[in-house]
């Protein structure tokens, strides 16, 4: 297993964690004299909400339905025992699970620096024990971003999506074992869909050998391994740098910072793991017995996931609906970057199981939130669930279909008033603004069909032109001073963006743009939109962490990555530039699976075909699949290999010399915002383990 702290996206080519230590307030030195800080921010050049930010939150507690309060009455109902420790150690010696650092959210009625609607959710999300389903149905919520199911089977137990890492995981099995477990063991365990946050931590609850011999049976969709691995591999590394943005990785939990995120308050940090299905549901529907508990399959691909599925238990009139209903309107567009989503095929199939099973299911129940009980308001959720997803996707291109454009849409579309007072259709994980924008992208693409975007000069060139044509630096800062001061925030942002970008060493314009970011932050319902501008203030004043970025990854994912897709991202690895005049042919084969490439490097360019073997290869290597891994996971090098014999070759061996010279190693620490990675210093926060990275469970 590999730690969060070692972890970031599952994968050493795709995943690195910052190492975090040091000097708090990093580039700029101190507050700017004229403004004091701010007691209780976290950090030390941090502002209050100004009185146009409350003006707006106390406008959006105006028009919310404060007077519906089933959530809560459901989110309590069926608590058994609530989980007295607070924090879960993990077995590295660092905290995997700290919920103490929420409590604060339970402590007053409202923040004026959080949205009172995701304050509200984030106090629904403080739910933190073993909670009763229905008999024979249990949760343990509030462990990590996901909940863990417990279904009586005839034998044992089975478990549905194991939650991020394997500490919460005992934790929870204990807790459970403690009140209702009646000492049995586990007799499946089934995986709900691809994303990290459903099996990580399934280490933590049964062992290896156990499956390999038939005593526990793991379910998972179809191609369900393809894709857990398949799904964060080619932008790895870009989307775990932009995930400390969507997840705020570096914000301490507080009023001016995290306030969770949405599904859940966040990420376990302990250790990870995965073991590989032992049957897959291949068929739309397909029905069979899991341990005498007879089940119904609904697959759902392209959804909330690439591959995922709902299941139904009709003789207990219980729905389960993974990740494709939620207590939010979910991510068509994912902030930290995934393929955008079929808004309409999700709302389909929703509308599928409706009509299949949710006519006559007594209580419905899912791996994030609470469950809803009596088929009037399991029927009720659905439908508004489903609506959402097809209006999104209806409206977006009735809009784009009369001129409206990526760039337009997010302040065109508007969610219908009904929708708005359904409390489950809010937009806690996805907005409706980048959603919107993301159905857009799913069938139009990026371009808005003005010429004068289609070969635009990159931000860093350009912006020197518009200052320039602004008058220069003072007469911006001035301007921007005035929007500040006035709560014309998006217009500041306009101008003291073009500001920073052609001037990235101008320590007043990134001071002036991180207040203007905080504020739109605090005024934010999305999580993820809060978390983005607060992050982006934070490494404008601070710079982006610095210290060793640890790689390192679990070897379960790894023997879970195809040979192919290896070989591909060594494809994204290479800088061309480097590649330049290189040509060679290469026979790759693994005897112990079977496998054959070609590997040609031509043109800077590297490409494989599985299959297929060249009659005059430069260079064949023979090579076990299960060394290859070694190779994979950076533990062994080839030359190590061949020269120990494990690999053999045959040819112009100096073709892997050549190769590993183009290969890049992908830093995580890139720069977003302009001038905060060269002045970046080493930094610690009073919450510790908010500063450690967290997974990317491609939510």
């Amino acid at each position: 297993m590999t730690t969060r702290r070692e972890f970031l996206g599952a994968l050493p080519i795709a995943g690195a964690a910052f190492a975090v230590a040091g000097d708090f307030l990093g580039e700029g030195g101190t507050a700017r004299a004229q403004e004091a800080p701010l007691a209780g921010h976290f950090h030390p050049q941090g502002k209050a909400p100004s009185k146009f930010t409350k003006e707006i939150l106390k406008q959006s507690r105006a028009g919310l339905p404060f007077a519906d309060t089933r959530d809560f009455d459901e989110q309590k109902r069926g608590l058994i025992a609530s989980m007295t420790e607070m924090t879960i150690p993990a077995d590295a010696g660092h905290v995997a699970w700290d919920m103490e650092r929420f409590l604060f959210l339970d402590q007053q009625e409202k923040f004026d620096s959080i949205h009172p609607s995701l304050h509200r959710i984030s106090r629904l999300n403080n739910n933190y024990g073993l909670y009763e389903v229905i008999p024979g149905i249990y949760q343990v919520r509030g462990f990590d971003l996901s909940n863990i199911t417990f279904v009586r089977g005839k034998t044992g137990w089975i478990v549905f999506d194991p939650l991020v890492s394997s500490e919460p995981v005992r934790a929870a099995w204990k807790l459970f074992q403690d009140h209702k477990g009646e000492g049995l063991p586990v007799s499946a365990v089934i995986y709900s869909h691809t994303h990290g946050d459903h099996w990580g931590g399934v280490r933590g609850l049964i062992d290896e050998a156990d499956v390999r011999s038939g005593k526990v049976e793991v379910i998972a969709p179809v191609d369900f391994m393809d894709f857990t691995v398949s799904e964060n591999v080619y932008a790895g590394n870009a989307m775990n740098r932009r995930l400390f943005y969507q997840y705020g990785l570096l914000l301490p939990a507080g009023p001016h910072g995290y306030v969770g995120q949405g599904l859940g308050q966040g990420v376990s940090a302990g250790g990870t793991g995965l073991i590989a299905p032992t049957r897959l549901v291949s068929e739309p529907i397909e029905e069979f017995e899991v341990d005498g508990v007879r089940m119904i399959f609904q697959n759902t691909p392209n959804t909330e996931a690439p591959r995922e599925m709902n299941t139904y238990l009709p003789d207990l009139k219980a729905l389960w609906m993974a990740e494709n209903i939620n207590a939010t309107l979910h991510n068509i567009y994912t902030l930290r970057g995934a393929q955008v989503r079929d808004p309409l095929a999700w709302s389909k199939y929703i509308a599928e199981a409706l009509y299949r099973f949710g006519i006559e299911a007594e209580v419905m129940f899912a791996s994030h939130h609470w469950p809803r009980w009596g088929n009037e308001r399991v029927q009720e959720v659905m439908r508004g669930q489903r609506d959402i997803y097809a209006n999104m996707n209806n409206q977006v291109l009735h809009l784009a279909n009369q001129g409206v454009t990526i760039n337009q849409i997010h302040n065109v579309y508007e969610v219908p008033k009904g929708l708005q007072q359904k409390w489950y259709c809010r937009g806690y994980h996805g907005s409706p603004e980048h959603n919107a924008r993301g159905v857009v992208q799913r069938y139009l693409g990026f371009w808005d069909c003005n010429p004068a975007t289609l070969i635009q000069l990159s931000p860093t060139d350009s912006a020197p032109l518009y200052v320039e044509m602004m008058g220069g630096s003072e007469k911006i800062l001035a301007r921007g001073r005035e929007l500040h001061e006035t709560g014309d925030y998006l217009l500041a942002t306009e101008i003291l963006n073009k500001l920073v970008q052609a001037e990235p060493d101008n320590t007043e314009a990134k001071q002036l743009l991180a207040d203007v970011f905080e504020q739109i932050g605090y005024q934010q319902e999305n999580p993820g939109l809060r978390n983005s501008f607060l992050a982006g203030a934070y490494e404008l004043r601070t710079g982006i962490p610095q210290g060793e970025a640890a790689s390192s990854s679990s070897p379960d994912i790894i023997r879970a990555m195809t040979t192919e897709l290896f070989l591909n991202f060594l494809g994204i690895r290479m800088d061309s530039r480097k590649a330049e005049g290189l040509r060679f042919t290469m026979n790759l084969v693994t005897p112990d699976n079977g496998e054959k490439f070609i590997v040609e490097l031509e043109d800077a360019t590297l490409t494989n075909i599985k299959g297929f073997q060249a009659a005059k290869p430069d260079l064949t290597l023979t090579i076990n699949r299960s060394d290859l891994e070694q190779t994979m996971m950076g533990v062994k090098t080839l030359e190590a290999q061949l020269a120990d014999g494990t690999a053999k070759f045959e040819g112009d061996v100096t073709v892997l010399a050549k190769l590993a010279a183009t290969i890049v190693d992908f830093d995580p620490r890139f720069e977003i915002m302009p001038g905060t990675k060269a002045t970046g210093q080493q930094v610690v926060h009073a919450d510790p383990y908010q500063a450690v990275p967290g997974k990317a469970v491609a939510e």
